[in-house]
């Protein structure tokens, strides 16, 4: 799946890759659409009716991950609504190991994510995890969700990465197929983000449950 004797840089998405997508979907599926409900005077069901189209409407683009964007547009304190359940982030099993076994490697390994800084700050800080990354870049510093070339365009600006000898673990196929047509050579996807759902079945790239069936030199 991979040749680790070829690959210089790791690139690793974060929700859904090393974090448990648990939290995210849960708190945007579940205790967002609560506190709209108490706030508007809604039924939960009422609430969740009139945010579908509202989060369709930015499904894929920037403002998709911004919690700024969703603080307004909501008139909802996002980022203290994720500090206050800050206790229930997760790392997904073997994450630890798999970083660790990449910086003993010695390849560079890089965070790169669409998460906001809020949100990247609360779960770096919970988790521990900064220590690993030899740099950590948000696609709001780019301007460019990962869906969309101009972020592996502005990508390359800051991380200067032969395509041929990198690697992207990510759980998003779209993110993957933006990647692929730029033309990173390695790239796999995470079946199981979610640790309360069922593993999806992946076809078009190379897929593995947990980090540890990939760990460099296991």
């Amino acid at each position: 799946m991979i040749n680790w004797s070829k690959i210089e840089t790791v690139l690793l998405d974060m929700d859904g890759t090393l974090l448990d997508l648990r939290f995210d979907n849960y708190f945007w599926q579940t205790v967002v659409p609560e506190k709209y409900a108490a706030k508007l005077g809604l039924s939960l069901e009422q609430a969740l009716e009139h945010l579908q189209p509202i989060f369709k409407a930015q499904e894929g683009l920037l403002n998709w991950y911004c919690l700024d964007y969703w603080s307004k547009e909501l008139d909802l304190d996002i980022v203290k609504l994720k500090h206050d359940m800050r206790d229930q982030v997760r790392v997904l099993p073997y994450t630890r190991d798999f970083l660790q076994a990449v910086k003993l490697s010695g390849k560079r390994c890089v965070l790169v994510t669409n998460a906001h800084l809020g949100s990247l700050q609360i779960k770096m800080q919970q988790t521990g995890l900064v220590e690993f990354f030899d740099a950590i870049v948000s696609s709001h510093d780019l301007g460019y969700p990962k869906e969309n070339q101009g972020f592996w365009r502005e990508l390359t600006k800051l991380e200067t990465f032969d395509k041929a000898s990198t690697v992207l673990v990510d759980d998003s196929l779209s993110v993957l197929k933006a990647a692929d047509v730029f033309g990173v050579q390695y790239l796999v996807a995470i079946t199981q983000p979610d640790s309360t759902q069922a593993p999806r079945m992946i076809h078009e790239f190379s897929a593995v449950g947990d980090l540890s069936e990939i760990k460099p030199f296991s």
